[in-house]
């Protein structure tokens, strides 16, 4: 249903999105996860027809946002991170006018109107003006709106940012009512989210794409390294150039220390625990733990974050 290929987005000498490429099936819940500032919005706008790439090539339903931007506009749903409401008009009225401008045959517009309704749960906030709604109203507004003209694909980006804990989880069920019948992809700075509505996952740093799957295929393509915790009674410089010299270390982190203890993250490449603790115990260390590393997906997207700066 999605297909990118080597995306490129530039503004003048600045590369914000650096030959992004993935591919999403049709009524997949994909999410696509970064920090703030690592281009997830520059993508979405380009899927979106809001943005030109400089290079490479973006497909939605084997229509290029290039060459065919008003077919590819026919067939999706588009929430941007602030939603693009008008506050003086009704919740009634804005919806109608979106389905106008996403040319919404008029014999089917009041079914649709009452379909967003039903599916966002509008219809007590139809004739309230859009002024006077909370904020996760209006981001149900924003909702129907992208819903409104049948869309093969929804695009939202962060579409729980705000929300209290209430919202999120009333959005969070609706994205998940959204599988199979739409292909939907998200964007969000909060791993949490993603990994409660998404079957597929996308982790973007500064424009590159880092790595991609399902949450179990990630954790443990991450885990595959062979990372080792350590505790020491003490730690010193001559401690970690043992440690350096063994082949597949890559770094040796401090992670914690106190008056009895000095805690450890040893980057490995491969299990080399056995030649970890023979180092140590050689070169006078007294190891009191050793044991491989276990992070939870979040840990391991900071930890792969950090080493890509």
């Amino acid at each position: 249903m999605i297909t990118v290929e080597n995306l490129k987005k530039a503004y003048f000498d600045h590369l914000a999105l650096d030959n992004v490429s993935f591919h999403i099936k049709e009524g997949q819940i994909v999410g696509l996860l970064g920090l703030n500032g690592a281009g997830k919005s520059t993508i979405l706008k380009i899927l979106g027809t809001y943005l030109l790439p400089s290079a490479g090539r973006a497909i939605l339903g084997g229509y290029s946002v290039e060459d065919n931007p008003h077919e590819v506009r026919r067939i999706i749903g588009f929430l941007s991170d602030t939603p693009p409401l008008y506050n003086e008009m009704t919740v009634e009225s804005y919806l109608k006018f979106a389905a106008q401008l996403k040319e919404v045959p008029s014999n089917k517009l009041m079914q649709r109107l009452g379909y967003v309704a039903d599916k966002v749960a509008l219809h007590d906030v139809l004739k309230v003006p859009i002024a006077e709604l909370s904020h996760g109203f209006r981001q149900r507004v924003g909702i129907a709106q992208a819903l409104i003209n049948e869309p093969k694909v929804v695009i939202l980006d962060e579409p729980i940012s705000g929300l209290d804990p209430i919202q999120t989880v009333e959005v969070r069920d609706l994205i998940n009512s959204l599988r199979g019948s739409h292909t939907v992809l998200l964007s969000s700075h909060i791993l949490s989210e993603i990994t409660k509505t998404c079957d597929h996952i996308l982790m973007i740093d500064r424009g590159r794409l880092v790595i991609q799957g399902r949450q179990e295929e990630i954790e443990n393509q991450l885990m595959r390294s062979g990372n080792v915790r350590v505790i020491l009674r003490s730690y010193n410089d001559a401690l970690k150039e043992s440690l350096l010299k063994i082949g597949g270390v890559s770094d040796v982190e401090k992670i914690k220390s106190s008056e009895n203890s000095q805690e450890l993250l040893i980057k490995c490449e491969s299990d080399v625990r056995p030649a970890i603790a023979k180092a140590l115990v050689e070169a006078g260390g007294e190891l009191l733990t050793l044991e491989k590393a276990e992070a939870g997906l979040e840990k391991l997207f900071v930890t792969l974050v950090n080493s890509s700066k």
